[in-house]
């Protein structure tokens, strides 16, 4: 498939956004349980759920430009029952909206304790916003997976490790994030966030690791004698039968040169895991905002390629007819 940069940046900025998000919310669940420091509401959860907005809503601008007429966007909710894709046109302001409401909270110290289980939990206002926020970044992570999950004929998508990938690299690109943000605010929580960002690195670098093996084994179901419906064992292709590009030719096929193809699929491993987990490990008892907001910019280039090569990788079956020029 052709990769559309607007969807690459909009899947991995709305990624990192929902995994900050959540960082900043296992951060708080820690400390009601008094395993790290209590932080600041105003200036630690209510400046980091806005940083959190910042990324989603770039994410949200990122997509207007896979739209051919931006003004009729409001119509890809209409088909939610069927459409994955209108899910996810639902779930990301609904997430936005409460992660707003979550900050805001926050920022203004409206924390109203709401009821408490003896000496053990105490359940405010926030905790319970945040928990609602959780349940919607975790659905939005599965609607943007399955729009690719739910293509039964590209093979290399239809899996449920589509969706694994998404929601870990999304949330191992947020606890990095957040890894410099408690550094630059010195809370004292960039080692906490930094060995989440090493586990979620990790578990991420395995699952997508199995996705590649998977995929270099895929079987392709169509062929040349299924494609053009004819019964015969030795057919070959000699031309797509015209010499200009279409529609079929630029959507449908990523048309980059074969050495990159093969170049990204090794780049983008070290780049958004192998270099993270060299850094993060080495670093994670520093409190050294530039080395952390390093690590997320390298993992995030990383992040950029890897979505690359996801879509690249998609071998849609008219590939076969239209193979040869």
């Amino acid at each position: 498939m052709h990769p559309a940069f607007s969807v690459i940046f909009l899947t991995t900025l709305i990624g990192a956004g929902q995994g900050l998000f959540l960082a900043m919310y296992t951060g708080q669940l820690y400390s009601v349980i008094n395993l790290v420091p209590v932080q600041d509401s105003h200036s630690f959860y209510g400046w980091g759920t806005l940083l959190a907005l910042v990324f989603l809503g770039l994410g949200l601008f990122a997509s207007l430009f896979h739209l051919g007429h931006p003004e009729r966007g409001w119509r890809a909710a209409a088909r939610w029952r069927t459409s994955w894709l209108s899910r996810e046109v639902i779930v990301l302001p609904a997430f936005m909206g409460m992660t707003s409401i979550y900050g805001l909270t926050h920022y203004f110290n409206i924390n109203p304790t709401l009821f408490s289980f003896g000496d053990v939990l105490t359940v405010n206002l926030t905790l319970l916003i945040g928990l609602l926020a959780t349940g919607l970044a975790f659905l939005l992570f599965l609607c943007t997976g399955m729009i690719y999950a739910c293509i039964k004929f590209l093979q290399e998508w239809a899996t449920p490790l589509t969706v694994v990938n998404y929601t870990l690299l999304g949330s191992a690109s947020g606890f990095v994030m957040a890894a410099a943000f408690a550094a630059y605010v010195n809370s004292g929580l960039a080692s906490f966030y930094a060995g989440w960002a090493i586990v979620l690195t990790g578990v991420g670098f395995v699952t997508r690791s199995i996705s590649l093996i998977r995929n270099a084994r895929i079987k392709p179901k169509s062929t040349l004698a299924t494609a053009i419906g004819i019964r015969h064992t030795n057919i070959q292709q000699k031309s797509r039968g015209f010499m200009a590009g279409s529609f079929n030719t630029r959507e449908y096929f990523h048309n980059a040169p074969a050495i990159f193809f093969k170049s990204i699929k090794w780049i983008f491993p070290i780049l958004a895991f192998i270099i993270p987990l060299v850094i993060l490990s080495s670093a994670m008892t520093s409190n050294s905002f530039g080395i952390f907001a390093l690590t997320f910019v390298i993992q995030y280039v990383g992040l950029i390629a890897e979505r690359w090569f996801f879509f690249a990788q998609a071998n849609h079956p008219q590939n076969l007819y239209y193979q040869t020029i």
